[in-house]
C-alpha cells in the first residue's frame, strides 16, 4: 500500500527518468541545490519562511516502499536494474536553511539542500510543493495580522483549501504567521493549534425561533456562548440577546461574543454594539466573518468598526489575490564546481549562498546581502545547519517558538512594509563575489 502524503512517488515524472540517466551514467557526486523565490508577488513588498518542519520530516524518513517500488519496475518505463538502486535510497545529504517564520525578499535561499546528486533530485517537487504553499498562506496570513493589530484572528478556511492537506497546513501556517487559532479540527489535534467555533446559519433555520436557538446553543456550549445573529434581522437579533442575557445569567452562563457574517460590517457592528451598549453589555465583543482578508479588514477598521475579531477563510487559505508564488529548486553546485543557469528571465545565482542582514534604528531591517557562503560579510547569517547526514541536528522547533519569531521579525519590518503602503523595495544587495562568480561561468559558456 503506497502511503500518503509520504510516498517518494508524490513527485514529478521526470524526477525519477532523470535518477535513472544518473543510474545509468553513475552520476553520484555531491551536488547543491537551493529553494528561492524569483520574484514577489503584486502588492507583497515580503515572504515569510514556512514549511521546513514538513520538508525536514519528509526527508528524514525518505524510502521506496515495497508498493512504490512495484509501480516502478511494473510501469515500463524504467530499466530492470533501477529499482534495485531505488530500494537502497535514503537521504544522507545536508540542509540549511532560514528557521521558519523567517521574513524573506526575492533570490534569497529559504532552503539549501547538499547530497549525492540523486537524492538532491529526487526530492525536488515534494520540496518545493511544502515549501511554497505554506509560504504563500504565511505571507497572506501575516498581513492580515499586521492589518489588524491587537485583534483576535481565526483561520476559517478549511472548506475553502484545495483540498484536505493544504486545509491543514493553511491552519499552521497562519498559526505561525500570527493568528491565535482555527476552527480546523484535525489542525487542533496534529499541531496543538487552539481551536475556535461558534455555530452555523443552519442551527438558527433548525429551530422555530432565534431566542429558542441562541439558548440551546448556550446551554449546550456554556463556556463558549458565541451567537451568529445575522441569519434574519441583525439589529433584531441583537435587542433578542439583550433580553436573553439576564436569563442566561441567572443560569451562570455569559456570553462571549456575537458574530456578523453577512452584510455592511462596519454598519452593522456599530449598530449592534450601541445595542449592547446600551443595555449595559459592554464585555460582549464583536467577532465578523465573511469574505475577509486584510485588505476588507483594514477597510472595516479605517471605517472606524467596533469589531473585536476576524474569522479569515477564503481568501486567505488560498492566497486569492497572490495564489501562486514564482519560485525554484535549482542546481548551484555539482561534483565541487558551481553550475549557471542562465535561461532568458530565469538565470540563476550560481554557487552556494548566504543572506546576511542589517539592522538599523529602533532594530527595523535595514538590508540584505546576498553572497557566497564563504565570503561572509557584515550583518546576521541568515541561512543555518539544520540536518547533516540525513538526521536532524536538534529536535523539530515548536509551533509556539516560530509563531514567536514571526511576532519578531513583522516588528522589525521596516515601517512602510509594516503598514503594507507602496514604496522604495527592500535592498537586496547582489555582492560582489556572486557578480564575478556568475560572470566568469558566462565567459566559460561562451567559450566551451
Amino acid at each position: 500500500m503506497i502511503e500518503l502524503p509520504k510516498s517518494p512517488l508524490l513527485t514529478d515524472l521526470y524526477q525519477l527518468t532523470m535518477l535513472q540517466g544518473y543510474f545509468e551514467q553513475g552520476m553520484n557526486d555531491i551536488a547543491v541545490f537551493e529553494f528561492f523565490v524569483r520574484r514577489l508577488p503584486p502588492n507583497r513588498g515580503f515572504l515569510l519562511a514556512a514549511g521546513l518542519e514538513q520538508v525536514l520530516a519528509f526527508l528524514e524518513i525518505l524510502h521506496f516502499s515495497g508498493a512504490e517500488l512495484e509501480w516502478v519496475r511494473d510501469s515500463g518505463r524504467f530499466s530492470r536494474d533501477f529499482p534495485e538502486s531505488l530500494a537502497k535510497l535514503r537521504f544522507t545529504g545536508d540542509v540549511h536553511a532560514m528557521p521558519e517564520g523567517t521574513v524573506f525578499f526575492a533570490d534569497e535561499p529559504i532552503l539549501r539542500v547538499t547530497a549525492p546528486l540523486p537524492q538532491a533530485q529526487l526530492v525536488e517537487s515534494r520540496i518545493i510543493n511544502l515549501l511554497h504553499f505554506q509560504t504563500l498562506i504565511a505571507s497572506k496570513a501575516a498581513r492580515v495580522v499586521l492589518a489588524a493589530p491587537g485583534k483576535l484572528l481565526v483561520d476559517f478556511g478549511l472548506r475553502r483549501a484545495h483540498g484536505a492537506e493544504a486545509a491543514l497546513l493553511a491552519a499552521r501556517a497562519s498559526y505561525l504567521a500570527g493568528f491565535q487559532s482555527t476552527s480546523n479540527v484535525l489542525a487542533g489535534a496534529e499541531f496543538n493549534i487552539p481551536v475556535a467555533g461558534t455555530m452555523a446559519h443552519s442551527f438558527i433555520q433548525a429551530h422555530d425561533s432565534e431566542t429558542l436557538a441562541f439558548e440551546h446553543f448556550a446551554r449546550a456550549q456554556p463556556e463558549n456562548v458565541i451567537l451568529l445573529i445575522d441569519t434574519y434581522d441583525t439589529e433584531a437579533a441583537a435587542r433578542e440577546v439583550v433580553h436573553l442575557a439576564p436569563r442566561l445569567e441567572k443560569m451562570g452562563i455569559a456570553i462571549k461574543a456575537v458574530r456578523l457574517d453577512s452584510g455592511d460590517l462596519a454598519e452593522h457592528s456599530r449598530n449592534v454594539r450601541r445595542i449592547l451598549d446600551n443595555a449595559g453589555l459592554k464585555e460582549i465583543r464583536i467577532f465578523s466573518s465573511g469574505s475577509l482578508d486584510e485588505y476588507a479588514v483594514q477597510n472595516l477598521l479605517a471605517r472606524g468598526a467596533p469589531i473585536d475579531g476576524f474569522g479569515i477563510g477564503t481568501h486567505m487559505a488560498t492566497s486569492s489575490d497572490a495564489p501562486f508564488l514564482d519560485c525554484a529548486y535549482k542546481l548551484e553546485e555539482y561534483a565541487g564546481r558551481p553550475r549557471r543557469k542562465r535561461s532568458e528571465g530565469k538565470a540563476t545565482w550560481p554557487g552556494r549562498k548566504q543572506v546576511y542582514r542589517t539592522y538599523g534604528a529602533g532594530g527595523a531591517m535595514s538590508g540584505d546581502v546576498l553572497t557566497l557562503d564563504d565570503d561572509p560579510t557584515t550583518g546576521t547569517a541568515l541561512i543555518v545547519p539544520v540536518m547533516r547526514d540525513g538526521r536532524r541536528i536538534r529536535g523539530p522547533e515548536t509551533l509556539e517558538d516560530i509563531r514567536r519569531r514571526s511576532t519578531q521579525e513583522l516588528a522589525r519590518l521596516p515601517a512602510g512594509l509594516r503598514a503594507r503602503q507602496d514604496g522604495p523595495p527592500y535592498p537586496v544587495i547582489v555582492a560582489k563575489a556572486v557578480r564575478e562568480l556568475a560572470a566568469k561561468l558566462d565567459r566559460q559558456s561562451m567559450q566551451n
